[in-house]
């Protein structure tokens, strides 16, 4: 047993009874391959994912490829989840290097932690031989590998965005002018390309593997309540209705996957994760009155998210694996022979045309299915009954692993999504768990300096702080709710103004004071989530319009006016901020 039996995360946790002797990220790691004249291999990942369990079991589990890392190298195992600042610098470095980027993520690097080889998932014979090569570079190439290390941090520091001087229309400390911080042309030209980008026969952007993006979809609803632009509002009721009916959801108990395979959201990657879930809550929440699908697909994800995410603590988990017991699906798909033996050969024969299954040609692997929506059955009253025992016969089932950790930006996500869904539909159990976990939080994150940590096991705060995401969302949550937990964002929007400003308008994602890395992260681009800095400016906006607080809303105009150039050149993955820029141009009229 190694050093991760006592770590927090649930991921590390996993790796505790390798033979690799991993270390968590410390100074006291850093100091020990500093000590050793040996080289970091850092290898960062997360509990769900099916890549990384493979190369845990082909690779950490093996005593062979574990003899070679112990004696080269300090291993570093991190939780992408619990320490996304590691994971945002190592991820630069790894694009810098290969051109793309994923987990696992394969990392060596200096004691002092400058990378200078990285890469993703290795298959056993590759990463024996990697583990080789790079041992004798470092015993004998050395200025090599520093020049190298050196080249790569020197690039990435300078591959972030462009972004625009704003003080001089906005002074830091006077008010900002009247005009929007960005043209409404410009919001009209970023709306037509997210369209350009949009797929008109399923929905969503761009081909497979297929994500949800909901700060794209959110922009475009933004923007069609602010031109009346039916075509943005078809897109987005076109993609929501397509993500309803496809394997991305899950047509028993409801709740969407990360992503689908395919273009159409026919197979999904089975794990499901609290972010996708508390998003996408919102859009079909925000979608409730456009058609019944819509709204029972917001009741079904409210309720799958109180019932399955729910912690004993009252905040919520963070994701499900996307196998169980090492295979996807498993829990999840049928055989024909399944429905039969579940259902009884009519209701089997029904249940496959209400479900889009052609008994001859499977979705899935292994001749099974993944459950589809092609259109609501006529006999309502049959559908629900087969969906409840189906239901229960997939509980009987081996179940994909929960990792239970609470992290502060997703719980803060959820308690918005929650906010949102109970005032468009008066639902009080949402409300009343919206608020457990604001109080969760609260109680276990929030330390009396008013610093917030990124995450949390069973009631005990990860020593990880929070990050720019994480004070912006949680800020953003406790402003939904109003009342008393209005004062609570506020302090968090102190923090956010105090440490996380870049000095001109924008937001670094680590606070001033936090660990120094190689470089200091400052993204613009959203991820499956709208990024730290849209976050910022979309809860300083809210706090404008909960408090009257002009402050907040030229603290908002800056932020959206400094990466305004970063905005004009990517508008698809900066739609957070133009939904917030949006939402700023509304609400001046």
């Amino acid at each position: 047993m190694n050093e991760l039996a006592e770590a927090l995360s649930p991921y590390l946790r996993q790796h505790a009874e390798n033979p690799v002797a991993w270390r968590q990220w410390s100074p006291e790691a850093l100091a020990e391959a500093e000590r050793r004249d040996v080289p970091l291999l850092i290898s960062i990942g997360y509990s769900t994912c099916h890549w990384c369990h493979v190369m845990a079991h082909e690779s950490f589990e093996d005593a062979t490829v574990a003899a070679a890392m112990n004696e080269r190298f300090v291993s570093v195992k991190v939780d992408r989840e619990e320490r996304p600042d590691l994971d945002a610098v190592y991820m630069q470095a790894t694009m810098a290097i290969t051109g793309q980027g994923g987990w696992p993520m394969t990392v060596f690097a200096f004691p002092d932690g400058t990378p200078f080889f990285a890469g993703t998932y290795f298959p056993r014979p590759h990463f024996l031989r990697l583990l080789e090569a790079v041992h004798t570079a470092w015993t004998g190439q050395r200025d090599e590998l520093r020049h190298q290390g050196s080249a790569i941090v020197e690039a990435t520091a300078g591959a972030g965005p462009a972004f625009a001087d704003v003080t001089v229309a906005c002074p830091l400390y006077g008010p900002c002018p009247p005009a929007p911080p960005v043209r409404t042309e410009a919001l009209d030209a970023a709306a037509a390309a997210v369209l350009g980008a949009a797929d008109p026969v399923h929905g969503g952007f761009g081909s497979a593997p297929k994500f949800p993006t909901v700060p794209a979809l959110r922009f475009l609803c933004d923007h069609w309540v602010r031109t009346g632009d039916a075509a943005a509002l078809d897109h987005v009721k076109l993609s929501a209705e397509h993500m309803a009916r496809g394997g991305i959801y899950d047509q028993l108990e409801g709740g969407f996957a990360r992503y689908s395979v395919d273009e159409a959201w026919v197979v999904p990657h089975f794990e499901k994760m609290l972010y996708d879930n508390a998003e996408l809550l919102w859009l079909y929440s925000r979608l409730y009155g456009e058609g019944e699908l819509f709204a029972r697909v917001a009741d079904e994800v409210a309720a799958f998210v109180l019932e399955h995410f729910s912690t004993g603590e009252g905040g919520f988990a963070a994701a499900f694996d996307a196998d169980t017991e090492g295979v996807e699906g498993l829990t999840y798909a049928w055989t024909h022979q399944e429905l039969v033996e579940v259902l009884g050969v009519e209701d089997a024969r029904w249940a496959c045309e209400a479900f889009g299954i052609d008994p001859e040609r499977p979705n899935f692997e292994h001749g099974a299915n993944v459950l589809l929506l092609p259109s609501d059955p006529g006999d309502g009253a049959r559908f629900a009954a087969v969906r409840h025992r189906l239901a229960a016969a997939r509980r009987s089932r081996p179940q994909p692993g929960r990792d239970d950790k609470v992290v502060a930006c997703w719980n803060g996500l959820a308690i918005a999504a929650l906010a949102e869904y109970a005032s468009r539909t008066g639902h009080r159990d949402s409300q009343l768990a919206a608020e457990r976990a604001a109080a969760a939080l609260a109680r276990v994150h929030l330390g009396q300096d008013g610093r917030l940590a990124r995450a949390s096991l069973a009631g005990t705060a990860s020593e990880a702080p929070g990050i720019l995401e994480d004070y912006a969302a949680v800020a953003l949550g406790f402003l939904r709710l109003g009342g008393a937990w209005t004062d609570r964002a506020e302090s968090l929007l102190a923090q956010v103004r105090e440490r996380f400003s870049d000095g001109e308008g924008g937001f670094f994602d680590t606070a001033s004071d936090a660990e120094e890395l190689v470089t200091r992260p400052a993204d613009v681009h959203d991820g499956p989530t709208a990024s730290g800095w849209a976050l910022a400016a979309a809860a300083l906006l809210e706090a404008w319009q909960v408090t009257g607080e002009e402050t907040y809303k030229d603290d908002a105009w800056r932020a959206i006016a400094r990466a305004e150039p970063a905005m004009g050149a990517n508008p698809r993955f900066t739609a957070g901020l133009h939904a917030a820029a949006e939402a700023l141009v509304r609400a001046q009229k």
